[in-house]
């Protein structure tokens, strides 16, 4: 889904004072490219010498004089975004621009990767049947209140697992707190089945194109790199959480009086009101969800490295059958099935086609975001600064074990997922320097994508910054505080198995 743009808020009037809001991700990220531009005058330029696989080759950093003239430093500055969508690498000077013959090193496959996305998901929405299933589903287990929990908190982590499911989750809380309220729980169990859910699920992303997809084609590696370990996850950390959740819901409805939240006037009155049954899925909406199904498992299949898992040889041959797509087959991909649920839903060519766009003009920014971060890589790599940056972190991490850097990377990036309000963006910025690093410490790179999507999805369980966390409870009525103080036990021990989880990745390799 789109990134979790954190803090694009329109100012809020609190006892007459405006509340100033948090820098949007491209104001951010355009910060860090001034900065980063400033810094490459005074960090010295360096290099290390690659082996076959373009890795650098530990303990052959040397210095070098800067290749750049004050006026090709301003070039770099002004040319940076547009080089970050579509610039060339040549293979001899190491420089990126438009203008050179060579490797492409923009991010427009990922680009066009998140307009793609954005036009199947809309088309999807527009038929209604991804709200109209939930719905059903919900009010089938109305009368079940654990297993209602259960299932719904299911379908959200796989959501969020697959396809980055998060602000859309808004939608579903004018139906699930009243269906929590009518079952004799509060709020708070309304809230944390939505948020925590959806948030464990693009905390633990198999295939999420937004965290997973983008940090691995920024460090260079297949979608599907480390899919096991974070499957495992995946299974592990939800189960974790239903039962935290679960728990709860049984605690208040049998003592009330031990709600976090309370309970406001009216909330015990809810059960009548939520008692309408959704209307029941069409054709074209069954039709359409399993379009849906097929195309993200076709995803799931197709970017596997099924020879590799087969076999647990990282170099092994790939099978006849095996795809290994990547983002320009899995746009053509998204964009194609769009179509087809456009069509399966009956929609005209005037309506189709204009939510086509529509999707894509909504997913605009993150695409934007993922091309002006990666500016900032070129603006460092033409400056020669990238490696000198590597070599410093190489000093840090000398000596360390393999599972005490993979909980490293996992706690570096927890502040920087604060500071850069944007999944993709995050991704794009640190996977360049990050990435190498795990040769370093003798850990494959997809271990240090898994470590970086779960401090990010960890951060935003509970940022105040993030649209999602902070809409959520304001539709639930709920208050951040409770809510922070609800999750603590909660983060603590996710905490601990994420660090559990990095070690024991790190010992299997």
């Amino acid at each position: 889904m789109t990134d979790t743009e954190q803090g694009e808020h329109d100012e809020q009037e609190t006892g007459g004072a405006r509340k100033r809001p948090f820098p949007s991700a491209m104001t951010v990220l355009a910060i860090v490219t001034v900065l980063v531009w400033i810094a490459a005058f005074f960090i010295p330029s360096g290099e290390y010498q690659k082996n076959e696989a373009g890795n650098p080759v530990q303990g052959t950093y040397h210095r070098i004089s800067s290749p750049l003239s004050f006026g090709g430093r301003l070039s770099n500055l002004a040319m940076s975004p547009v080089n970050g969508l579509y610039g060339l690498l040549d293979a001899k000077s190491g420089q990126v621009s438009t203008e050179n013959d060579g490797s492409l090193y923009g991010s427009v496959g990922v680009f066009f990767f998140v307009l793609a996305i954005g036009a199947f998901i809309t088309v999807l929405f527009a038929t209604g049947a991804l709200d109209t299933g939930i719905g059903r589903l919900a009010h089938r287990l109305r009368d079940r209140g654990a297993l209602l929990i259960i299932a719904i908190m299911a379908v959200f982590a796989l959501l969020g697992s697959v396809e980055g499911w998060s602000e859309e989750t808004l939608g579903f809380y004018g139906l699930i707190v009243p269906l929590s309220l009518a079952l004799g729980y509060d709020r708070m169990v309304a809230v944390a089945a939505i948020l925590l859910s959806s948030g464990v699920g693009v905390l633990c992303s198999t295939v999420n194109p937004f965290a997973i997809g983008v940090a691995s084609a920024a460090a260079g590696i297949s979608i599907g790199d480390g899919i096991v370990l974070r499957g495992l996850m995946l299974v592990v950390l939800t189960a974790v959480t239903i039962a935290f959740v679960v728990r709860y819901a049984s605690r208040v409805r049998t003592t009330p009086d031990r709600s976090v939240v309370g309970f406001l006037p009216g909330d015990h009155d809810v059960a009548a009101e939520s008692a309408d049954e959704p209307e029941p899925l069409t054709g074209t909406q069954k039709a359409a969800l399993a379009v849906t199904g097929l195309t993200f498992a076709l995803m799931i299949f197709s970017v596997i490295p099924w020879a590799s898992v087969i076999t647990g040889k990282s170099d092994a041959a790939a099978y006849s059958w095996q795809l290994d797509w990547s983002f320009p087959q899995l746009a053509a991909m998204f964009l194609l099935g769009g179509v087809v649920i456009g069509v399966v839903g009956r929609m005209s060519e005037a309506k189709l086609t204009g939510t086509i766009i529509s999707g894509a003009a909504d997913f605009i920014s993150p695409a934007l975001v993922v091309a002006l971060a990666r500016g900032i890589t070129v603006i460092m790599n033409n400056a020669k600064i990238t490696d000198t940056v590597l070599h410093a972190l190489e000093g840090a991490v000398h000596g360390t074990t393999s599972a005490v850097f993979s909980i490293l990377v996992f706690v570096v990036n927890l502040p920087l997922a604060f500071l850069i309000p944007s999944t993709s963006g995050h991704a794009t910025l640190v996977m360049p320097i990050m990435a190498p690093l795990a040769a370093f410490a003798n850990v494959p790179k997809s271990l240090v994508v898994t470590a970086w999507c779960v401090s990010n999805g960890f951060m935003n369980l509970f940022v105040p910054t993030s649209a999602v966390i902070m809409g959520g409870l304001t539709l639930a009525k709920v208050g951040y505080d409770k809510y922070i103080r609800f999750i603590l036990p909660y983060l603590a021990v996710m905490f601990v198995l994420i660090c559990g989880f990095l070690a024991a990745g790190a010992a299997i390799g």
